[in-house]
């Protein structure tokens, strides 16, 4: 009888174990109350995307929270991206996808595993192509950053003592993506508004968003117009910018002749260290980017407050005067 005793009160203890382990689990695998939250982007061998990343971490380390960095270059990437996400017990991401018309299908995905996410740098657009304001999202004023892209080029333009019948503007254009059309597109209203005639604004189409793809864009506009002396030159972002400069010094065009003005700033280091055409960046936020988006999902997380629906973040012009100093108090200086 003692012994039918003692083994019914092994097996309460032994089922009390199994149901408090049960309880303690949050069916992810993690530890009891752990957090983590992913950061997916899109090109994470780009600098932007890794200074966003670092900044990221520097608020997991700092809240306590695990951060996830997930590279994600295409649809079937996020997708699966998402769900391991989900299986590995995160909370929530922060996204830049590949593909903003991907939103439904990531809005729809994020609520089948219960996971908070909101978007960075590209916003989301539903099937009939409109933004997903109902997604929570941080980006630049992109419209905005482009008009100082358009009149920093129109006062160094004065500043050089260019006439106007001599100049024309090169903008390279990425039209399928929302955030580069409204970058290009206030560059060019702020020039035509500073005075500069809308006729001599050349567009330069290029297919991909690729260093590459804007020098041979670049390359065909020159050979379409060689009678221009003087050049002011933009693009979507830096990388933009360096390619079409690479195809100007190809034809012998240099500084003397040439004004090409970035956006970004986190890839000028090396070329505003150099002697030619690139004559500045936009320098944007990435702590921001990094930083704020992982702690609003955080405390999005913690609180149930979601973060503001729209946030925007602008920029300052770095030249080769202030280069240094600018990129050092962002934390992106490299020595």
């Amino acid at each position: 009888m003692k012994r039918f005793r003692w083994l019914g009160c092994l097996l309460l203890v032994g089922l009390a174990q199994v149901w408090l382990v049960g309880c303690g689990g949050d069916g992810g695998g993690s530890d009891s109350g752990a957090i983590k939250i992913g950061f997916l982007v899109k090109q994470p061998e780009e600098s932007w995307f890794r200074a966003e990343w670092r900044y990221a971490q520097e608020a997991a380390d700092e809240k306590g929270f695990e951060l996830i960095k997930i590279g994600a270059k295409d649809a079937e990437e996020v997708r699966s991206q998402i769900d391991s996400l989900a299986v590995s017990g995160a909370q929530g991401f922060v996204i830049c996808t590949p593909d903003v018309r991907m939103g439904p299908a990531i809005k729809r995905l994020a609520e089948q595993n219960d996971l908070k996410f909101m978007t960075v740098d590209d916003q989301l657009v539903d099937a009939e192509g409109a933004f997903m304001t109902e997604v929570p999202h941080l980006g630049i004023a992109a419209k905005e950053i482009g008009r100082q892209v358009g009149k920093a080029l129109y006062v160094e333009m004065q500043n050089r003592g260019w006439a106007v019948e001599d100049t024309a503007a090169c903008v390279v254009v990425f039209k399928d993506l929302d955030t580069a059309r409204e970058r290009t597109d206030g560059a060019m209203e702020a020039l035509i508004e500073a005075g500069f005639p809308v006729e001599k604004v050349y567009q330069a189409p290029q297919k991909k968003d690729e260093t590459d793809e804007a020098f041979n864009a670049t390359n065909d506009l020159l050979t379409n117009h060689p009678e221009v002396r003087n050049w002011l030159v933009c693009g979507m972002n830096d990388l933009t910018v360096i390619g079409a400069v690479r195809a100007f010094s190809s034809k012998g065009i240099g500084k003397d002749r040439v004004i090409a003005i970035g956006i970004n700033g986190t890839d000028v280091q090396d070329e505003l260290g150099k002697d030619n055409a690139f004559f500045g960046s936009m320098l944007l936020q990435p702590r921001l980017h990094g930083y704020d988006t992982v702690s609003m999902v955080y405390d999005w997380i913690q609180s149930g407050v979601a973060p503001k629906a729209d946030t925007r973040t602008t920029a300052i012009l770095i030249t080769r005067d202030n280069y240094e100093q600018e990129l050092k108090r962002q934390g992106l200086w490299r020595e």
